[in-house]
């Protein structure tokens, strides 16, 4: 018998039975919440916060806070919608039935070009750290190591794939804690080294040494650090129980991104001077650099390695999702057919085989702009995934307008506050998207994306024109 939550809900031909898809349900809760954390944590936090740092200095901290109010009401609002569409589609699924298919198409292609473009971010950034030990390779033949790595792993079976994940993310979580534990230990003189303090947190400028300003257009960039929530509801297709298992997850997930990102930003930022942390050329990793400014032996090499395998954890979910969001473009019949084929084992390998692209992208540009590569794709992101974000909380608010009250009480995980919240949080993303005009390396992303979205549209409307006549 369905779920009555679920029963009364509307549904389109791609969401009615998430086993009609061919995808297999063999990604556990346990696997569900890494794969998560391997998707949010990665160069957003290792490396990409040498930019935000620059910008505010220690009111950093304060915009991954900011980040992370608005990041839990993505959360929550998707993780409603998932439970009653449990579908590899997601929030591509519920835009095109509770908006329009207009909304659902252009949903799917931003967000599977944003993890094409992240894949190349993630594989830029290995190549990037991995020049720590051996600088004199070039960044192109790491690039190619690791992209042939993340298609073979992509290629299993998801349970195994899974439980690659897992394991992956486990390492940089444990390392996380570890480093704010020694982080914590030094500023307080719990060892064999003098205190550190706090000073470094009000000194060189002060706490606020560019200003609310630089707060708020740090917060740009902090707030794609958490883009990675919405990963539990694109692995709802493949999730056991996906009606206990996916309210478990998104619950643990939100907290556990909040105290890692900030927990990590203050201990780093306390341990190092700011102005010594940042780096607008993103050279390499501020934490990298704070282990190696307290002269701990061996620490900087270590860490280095929780950042390379940080960066390919997450360009593995990276090509995970960007290969579902092809296959659901697919089944929906907003993409060739053929892209939506599983493998015997079944994984949709002609959607993976497409979303390779990314990875051929980062090796062009680390071997003819490695200096700039990573801020280029990284920053080429931003505007798509506002906007994936805001279509998501645009969509909350028609879901609910559908749902009656008795549904909405049976949820198993509720937003509080409708339908405050989800419009505080459109207004939100709107204002931090304007902002990136100010910010170095990503005035042209709202232009850029503003006529990518324009293609999209005309193909969209040209091949509707064309079914209709």
């Amino acid at each position: 018998m369905d779920d009555p939550v679920i029963a009364e809900s509307p549904r389109t031909a791609d969401s009615s039975h998430p086993e009609d898809e061919g995808l297999r349900r063999k990604l556990s809760p346990r696997q569900l919440t890494m794969i998560a954390i391997g998707g949010a944590i990665g160069v957003g936090l290792f490396l990409g916060s040498s930019v935000t740092i620059e910008l505010a200095g220690p009111g950093v901290i304060v915009s991954y806070i900011l980040g992370a109010l608005v990041a839990m009401v993505v959360a929550y609002s998707l993780a409603e919608m998932a439970v009653v569409h449990p579908v590899a589609g997601s929030f591509g699924v519920y835009a095109e039935t509770y908006l329009n298919r207009w909304a659902g198409f252009t949903v799917r292609v931003t967000y599977g070009l944003v993890q094409i473009i992240a894949i190349g971010a993630e594989v830029t950034a290995v190549a990037i750290e991995v020049g720590f030990w051996v600088p004199g390779i070039p960044a192109w033949r790491w690039g190619c190591l690791v992209s042939l790595g993340l298609v073979i792993v992509n290629a299993l079976q998801v349970g195994n794939f899974g439980e690659f994940e897992y394991w992956f993310a486990l390492i940089k979580v444990v390392a996380i804690i570890i480093f704010i534990a020694v982080g914590v230990a030094l500023i307080a003189g719990l060892g064999p080294w003098p205190a550190i303090g706090l000073a470094n947190l009000t000194q060189h400028g002060g706490f606020l040494p560019h200003g609310w300003r630089g707060v708020w257009l740090a917060l740009t960039l902090a707030l794609t650090s958490y883009m990675g929530v919405e990963v539990i509801a694109v692995t709802a297709g493949e999730a056991q129980d996906p009606q206990t298992s996916i309210p478990r997850a998104m619950r643990t997930i939100v907290f556990r991104l909040i105290i890692f990102y900030v927990c990590a930003i203050t201990v780093m930022l306390a341990m190092t001077p700011w102005n010594q942390s940042g780096s607008a050329a993103v050279s390499g990793s501020p934490f990298v650099r704070a282990f190696g400014t307290v002269g701990i032996p061996f620490a900087s090499s270590i860490m280095n390695v929780v950042v390379i395998s940080a960066a390919l954890s997450s360009a593995n979910t990276n090509l995970y999702l960007s290969t579902r969001m092809l296959f659901s473009l697919s089944r929906s019949r907003h993409a060739p057919v053929w892209l939506g084929r599983l493998s015997r084992n079944g994984v949709p390998h002609r959607a993976l085989a497409i979303s390779t692209g990314g990875m051929i992208a980062a090796i062009l540009l680390a071997i003819f702009a490695a200096k700039n590569a990573f801020l280029l794709l990284y920053g080429t992101a931003v505007a798509g995934m506002f906007f994936v974000w805001i279509v998501i909380l645009i969509t909350h608010l028609g879901f609910r307008r559908k749902l009656s009250v008795e549904a909405v009480a049976r949820l198993p995980l509720r937003l509080p506050a409708h339908p405050v919240f989800s419009v505080l949080g459109i207004a939100a993303l709107g204002a931090i998207a304007v902002s990136t005009f100010f910010v170095e390396g990503l005035k042209y992303t709202l232009p850029t994306f503003a006529v990518f979205l324009a293609i999209m549209s005309v193909i969209y409307w040209t091949d509707r024109w064309k079914a209709a006549s």
